[in-house]
């Protein structure tokens, strides 16, 4: 008997059903405008995007625009590339430019689908950025994709790291953007670093697909984006901490893998305790309970996680003289990412290379934050449907499964589950072995490097042939992956198996055919070549698919049933033939750690032999529950993480969209002005408090702290004695004094100077008290989570706390901005030509003792002696007299003062 919801289903259809059917109408209306589209020439072809143009700037929307547009792009596409989108491509376009994740199967063509919302949404000329999961994949589809866009008249820019700023200035002012989520995050925090506007690169966050959606806005999203500045240097703690860890024993710590946390036990702490002070880290009369032993505690502790949590070849590699992290989802190494918090410098101390100093964070962001800038976002992958509900409520993308263009002829056979994973390992090969006797080509998958490399070794000792593909290997990963769909076949893969990069059976004949013509040079004749290479591989796909196509095995379930899909979803594409098929054991991490143990009791009291599977759908059912469990954790921190991160981010904004108009300003000296006016008030409050009797007045602190911040030295303490003077009296007077002065730079120095100075003044203080808030931030997130045991919410006490450090950072920038500006001294118009002339004069001199031919004025001049009481000080500008020799020189040059006009001394 049909249940309710099952029945509504085939009624009414899935919602997922009714939103396809809803856009079918649109599809048929693109496909009806081909013929008429074929007709135009290549040149009317590109006409059409400066029709599209006029008639939106006329007041058309690109909704009235899409479906000519997409038959445009169509068009283009299929000139340029020989790729007709289908009607299934067409479809995910739509859902893309309408904002939602476009789920499609692999091999489905997701990367010339993107093109037809990419060219509808860049006719606005705001720009649209495609943001891809690594450099090779930006830089790939940046120049196939890019063919399509010059087709269709329109600029094409990839951003990679290490670009050229004007390079990278140019791609951003292209039509179209490729680039990878990590670029484009820092970009954005660099352009907010930067002084000028001229020099930001990012002009806009209009309209973002997201390729690889899941593993960009989910799985990456875990670590935020910083950039950071060294401090000051700590080897020597590290080395000596990383020398104790090792001397643990069991029963000194405890290990949470689930939480992925290590906290020493009661007898723990003593025994570290007495380490630390034979090594001289602790006073003998001093406890690791003190409050001044934090950081100490922090250090050991992040010692304890590296040893015993971080496993070389699984979570970093050690390559050269650097420790290189490994992303647990794709497999990859993280170039140019380190853990914070001193965790990256403990695990350089474990594995005994250089330790890189610890960095402070001058600017950061997460990628949700950095995603949700953008007035639409979209994305697109082959797995979504089990974090739709993460993407809804983070960032408001609705998901929409597209159909595949043919039938799916895959075979998703049921687990097998094992007691060990010895045994798990023997049938593994064994499996594989029978495979690559029949042709079949297959892909092995494991999670990680070390188990990738175990396997080859099994695979070595039976003789298999096999590629390793994990990121010791990143660089060959195209080439290992056009290879892996050849009959017999054998790919050993983490995570990375080919994202982006589809496994085709028969070989990539693309890549073949660019490798033939390369090898042959000169002599070569390409057509034959390519009619060559299309016999072969249509015969090897001939061979794979009668051997079944291709065999994904994977070695162990992951954490996440999403990435579990990834690997399923390399086989059977295009309607291609396939079989997946996982094989677990009992003591793999999933099931140890958050399987039931039950099950490992209910299988001994079976009886099950050596080397034996039990294979059922409830099996399936069992892990898939695991499974849950786990992403429903994983999304609980990360939206408790979020929930704290936008706390901070309400409060980067505001930052940044004040410098943002400090920079588009030319004149801030309103701002200067109503700052100035602000201390003032507080000054005057402070010390003279409402309503108080004049005796209870603080006249002398007030005189001090005018001096101090506004630099006038002015009769406050007589106007105390004064009658008839209150605070408001005393505040007019302060702040008609302080305009005076602050007129009377703008008359010496010119108006044109002092805008100049009041602009990075302004700005260069923002960044300064920025940096040390987010700082401050970070230890009060730390100390606010300790907050819950006295049973007070620690997201309200963090978001409480932080408000009032902002109000804090705000007043300080008002203090420090008025303070420096008033003690600001520069060099008159006059007084540089002076000193331009000294300097000539003095280089002139030097010049002629050197060479022996000294004027008669220059001879008399350098070996006169000083009159007395006269020194080289007096031909500098009076006030640099006092400026010491390892202060900056006030000339601007950046140097040391003893480094520049002092060497004249």
């Amino acid at each position: 008997m049909l249940g309710l919801g099952t029945l509504q289903k085939k009624v009414f259809g899935t919602p997922n059903d009714r939103k396809v059917k809803s856009i079918r109408g649109i599809v048929q209306r693109i496909n009806a405008l081909e013929p008429e589209f074929q007709k135009l020439t290549d040149e009317q072809i590109r006409g059409k995007t400066d029709e599209f143009r006029a008639r939106l700037a006329k007041g058309e929307t690109l909704d009235d625009l899409l479906p000519e547009a997409f038959a445009n792009a169509r068009e283009a596409a299929f000139r340029t590339l020989g790729l007709r989108p289908y009607d299934v491509q067409l479809m995910g376009g739509i859902f893309l430019h309408q904002g939602n994740i476009s789920e499609m199967k692999t091999g489905e063509g997701k990367t010339l689908m993107a093109t037809l919302p990419v060219y509808l949404n860049a006719l606005t000329g705001r720009g649209v950025h495609v943001v891809t999961v690594n450099d090779y994949l930006a830089r790939r589809d940046a120049q196939w994709m890019g063919q399509v866009y010059q087709a269709l008249g329109m600029t094409t820019g990839v951003v990679v790291p290490q670009m050229a700023p004007d390079a990278k200035m140019a791609a951003y002012r292209c039509d179209v953007m490729y680039g990878t989520n990590s670029e484009f995050g820092f970009d954005y925090l660099r352009d907010n670093m930067k002084t000028d506007l001229k020099d930001v690169f990012q002009r806009d966050h209009y309209f973002a697909i997201v390729d690889e959606v899941d593993s960009i806005l989910i799985d990456e999203a875990r670590t935020p984006l910083i950039i950071s500045g060294p401090t000051e240097d700590r080897t020597d703690l590290y080395v000596k901490i990383d020398a104790i860890i090792p001397e643990l024993q069991p029963e000194h710590y405890e290990i949470d893998e689930k939480a992925r946390q290590a906290t020493l036990t009661e007898e723990g702490n003593e025994f570290v305790e007495q380490r630390l002070r034979a090594a001289g880290l602790l006073d003998d009369d001093a406890s690791l309970y003190d409050p001044e032993s934090a950081s100490l505690v922090h250090h050991v502790n992040q010692g304890l996680r590296a040893h015993k949590l971080f496993q070389r070849e699984k979570d970093y590699i050690v390559r050269g003289q650097d420790v290189m992290l490994i992303d647990e989802f794709t497999g990859r190494m993280m170039e140019g990412r380190r853990l914070s918090q001193g965790l990256h410098q403990a695990l350089e101390a474990k594995e005994g290379v250089p330790i890189q100093p610890e960095n402070v964070t001058m600017a950061s962001v997460t990628y949700q934050n950095y995603f949700r800038l953008y007035e639409k976002l979209a994305g697109m992958t082959g797995t979504a449907q089990t974090e739709a509900e993460e993407f809804l409520t983070i960032y408001g993308l609705g998901v929409v499964e597209i159909p595949t263009n043919r039938p799916i002829a895959r075979e998703d056979l049921d687990d097998r589950v094992y007691r060990t994973q010895r045994e798990k390992y023997a049938a593994v090969v064994e499996r594989i072995k029978q495979a690559h006797e029949k042709g079949q080509p297959m892909l092995v998958g494991t999670i990680s490097i070390e188990k990738s490399e175990m396997i080859s070794a099994m695979l070595k000792q039976e003789g298999i042939p096999h590629q390793v593909l994990n990121a010791r290997f990143h660089e060959q990963e195209a080439e290992i992956i056009a290879k892996a769909g050849l009959p017999g076949a054998v790919t050993i893969a983490t995570n990375m198996a080919g994202r982006g990069t589809d496994i085709q059976l028969g070989g990539n004949m693309d890549a073949e055919i660019q490798r033939r013509i390369a090898e042959a040079g000169e002599d070569g004749d390409p057509v034959a070549i390519r009619a060559e290479v299309e016999q072969q591989i249509a015969e090897a796909k001939k061979k794979a698919i009668d051997a079944g196509g291709l065999f994904v095995l994977a070695t162990e379930r992951h954490e996440s049933r999403r990435i579990d899909n990834q690997l399923r979803g390399r086989s059977g594409r295009q309607g291609d033939p396939g079989k997946t098929l996982f094989y677990v054991s009992l003591e793999d991490d999933l099931m140890r750690i958050f399987g039931s143990d039950r099950l490992d009791g209910m299988l001994k009291r079976l009886g099950m032999e050596e080397g034996e599977a039990i294979i059922h759908p409830w099996i399936n059912k069992a892990l898939e529950k695991a499974q849950k469990k786990v992403e429903a954790r994983n999304f609980d921190i990360r939206k408790n993480l979020l929930k704290f991160d936008d706390v901070m981010n309400d409060q980067r904004k505001t930052i940044f969209e004040q410098r943002r108009e400090i920079m588009e300003d030319d004149d801030v000296s309103e701002t200067i002005k109503d700052m100035r006016d602000q201390v003032i008030d507080d000054l005057v409050h402070e010390h003279i408090p409402p309503k108080a009797y004049p005796d209870q007045w603080n006249m002398e602190g007030l005189y001090a702290e005018v001096m101090r911040v506004l630099n006038l030295d002015l009769p406050i303490i007589a106007w105390g004695e004064e009658e008839g003077v209150d605070d408001e009296v005393v505040r007019e007077r302060l702040v008609a004094e302080a305009d005076k002065a602050a007129a009377d730079r703008v008359e010496r120095y010119g108006a044109d100077t002092m805008r100049r100075v009041e602009k990075q003044l302004l700005l260069q203080t923002i960044d300064t008290n920025w940096r040390e808030h987010l700082v401050t931030l970070e230890h009060l997130r730390q100390v606010v989570s300790f907050r819950g045991y006295a049973q007070r919410d620690p997201l309200n006490e963090y978001k409480t706390e932080a408000f009032t450090l902002f109000e804090h950072l705000l007043n300080r920038l008002r203090v420090e901005v008025t303070r420096q500006l008033s003690h600001v001294k520069l060099l008159t118009p006059e007084e540089q030509q002076a000193l331009l002339a000294q300097i000539q004069e003095n280089q002139r001199r030097a010049a002629a003792q050197a060479a022996g031919t000294a004027t008669t004025a220059g001879s008399a001049a350098a070996t006169e002696p000083a009159a007395e009481g006269e020194t080289a000080t007096d031909e500098l500008p009076a006030e640099w007299a006092t400026t010491g020799r390892n202060e900056p020189c006030p000339c601007g040059s950046g140097k040391k003062f003893k480094h520049c006009h002092g060497s004249l001394l």
